[in-house]
């Protein structure tokens, strides 16, 4: 496997690592979402990284290589940190800071990856950008309800 190659097939399972982090984390909050619209943003936005994961487990195949599940660590302190507020606070002010924390992670990160595989065929780098503006537009969704 050539060098472009090896950076597609690494940000392409980091984008979907991303991408499944980011839905488990707005499965772990909406439950306890009361306001009818933040709810519907979540959803929303649940709904967009769907489509996002789809597009990514179709390019894995064409590569012919498995997805990235999550880190584990990542994802357990992810789950423990929003039991932890949301059982401390439950409000939706508590879930907004939660999904805008979890965002900017994923922001930083993938913008990371990108840099890391800077060698990436160009409809990976593609797809990781509209990752990226996803997490940014849902970001600034929630803003109002800081």
């Amino acid at each position: 496997m050539n060098g472009t190659d090896q950076d597609s097939v690494r940000l392409l399972r980091e984008t979907n690592a991303g991408i499944q982090m980011g839905m488990s984390s707005i499965d772990d909050i909406i439950d306890d979402i009361d306001n009818t619209e933040l709810r519907t943003v979540m959803s929303d936005a649940r709904k967009e990284h769907e489509q996002l994961g789809g597009e990514a487990h179709e390019m894995l195949l064409r590569y012919g290589c498995d997805t990235k599940e999550p880190h584990p660590i990542a994802k357990a302190m992810s789950t423990i940190k929003t039991n932890v507020k949301m059982a401390a606070e439950h409000d939706d002010k508590a879930a907004a800071e939660l999904l805008t924390d979890g965002c900017n992670m994923g922001v930083k990160k993938l913008n990371q990856y990108l840099n890391d595989y800077s060698k990436a065929d160009s409809e990976i780098k593609s797809l990781t950008k509209k990752v990226i503006r996803s997490e940014e537009k849902l970001c600034k969704d929630v803003r109002a309800y800081l």
